[in-house]
C-alpha cells in the first residue's frame, strides 16, 4: 500500500520525507483550493511554493515507510492506516499526481537530489 500525505503538511511542506525517499515519488501541488477547502491560511496564489501541499504518487511510492517517521508534523500514513477525518486525502492525492502529463510531473517532483 502507498503512503499518503494529509492535512498537517498545508502550511509546512517540511521537507525531511522527501529527503529520505529512495524513489522520488513526492510532488509539490501548489494549489492554493487545498488551503481554501481545509481552512489552512494562505496569502498566495497557485503556483506560490508556500500555497497546497506535497503529494505522494500513489503509482510510484514502493511503501518502505521511510517517509512517515521524518515527517514531523506526522502528515503521513500508511494509505490503510489513514484516520477517517482524512480518508480524503486518498483520492486527492490519486487524482492530483496520477494524471498529470510527464511534463508536468517533472516540474513539480521534489528530489533529495
Amino acid at each position: 500500500m502507498a503512503y499518503v500525505v494529509t492535512k498537517a503538511c498545508l502550511g509546512a511542506k517540511n521537507r525531511n520525507c522527501v529527503e529520505v525517499c529512495p524513489v522520488d515519488c513526492f510532488y509539490d501541488i501548489r494549489k492554493v483550493k487545498y488551503n481554501d477547502m481545509f481552512d489552512v491560511p494562505s496569502d498566495g496564489k497557485d503556483g506560490d511554493p508556500q500555497v497546497g501541499m506535497l503529494m505522494i504518487n500513489p503509482d510510484e511510492c514502493i511503501s518502505c515507510g521511510a517517509c512517515e517517521g521524518e515527517c514531523p508534523e506526522q502528515a503521513i500514513y500508511e494509505e490503510s492506516l489513514v484516520p477517517d477525518k482524512l480518508q480524503e486525502f486518498i483520492g486527492i492525492a490519486e487524482e492530483e499526481t496520477t494524471t498529470l502529463s510527464t511534463e508536468e510531473l517533472d516540474n513539480c517532483r521534489c528530489t533529495s537530489k
